[in-house]
C-alpha cells in the first residue's frame, strides 16, 4: 500500500518529534500528514515549540500509532525544506476546525510545513 493511501485510510494517533539546535526534544501530538504532488508531506503547525525547533533543527520524525489492539504503525523521519503562511492555502488543506478558530476569538498563526520523507520504518522492530 502506497504511504498516501495508508494514511488517508488509517485511523491512529501521530505524533511529531523535533528538538533545538542544542538538542532539547520535543513532543507533540499531530494530525495525519498532508500528502504534495511533489512526494513531500506537510503539516499545518502553530506557532509554538515544534515550529520554533524546526528553524534551527530541520530534522524531525512522525510517529504514527494505528488505533487498535495490534501495535502496528510508521516511523517517518523528516527533513524540512520549506513553509508557507498563506491563509488561504492553510485553510484549504485543513481537514477540520477547532473550537479556537471560530469566529470571534482571535487567529493564531498558522504555518504549513513542509518535510521530505527521508525514512520510512515500521512502528516496531528495525524494517526489511
Amino acid at each position: 500500500m502506497e504511504l498516501k493511501d495508508y494514511f488517508e485510510t488509517t485511523e491512529g494517533t501521530g505524533i511529531l518529534a523535533t528538538a533545538d539546535a542544542d538538542g532539547n526534544v520535543n513532543g507533540a501530538l499531530y494530525s495525519r500528514p498532508h500528502f504534495i504532488d511533489d512526494g513531500s508531506i506537510a503539516f499545518i503547525m502553530n506557532d509554538r515549540l515544534s515550529h520554533h525547533n524546526l528553524a534551527s533543527n530541520p530534522k524531525a520524525a512522525f510517529i504514527f500509532i494505528e488505533a487498535g489492539p495490534k501495535r502496528a504503525g510508521k516511523r517517518l523521519y523528516l527533513k524540512k525544506t520549506g513553509e508557507d503562511e498563506d491563509p488561504v492555502k492553510i485553510e484549504s488543506m485543513r481537514r477540520r476546525t477547532y473550537h479556537s478558530d471560530r469566529e470571534g476569538s482571535e487567529p493564531k498563526k498558522k504555518f504549513l510545513v513542509y518535510f521530505a520523507i527521508e525514512k520510512v520504518l515500521p512502528l516496531v522492530g528495525a524494517g526489511e
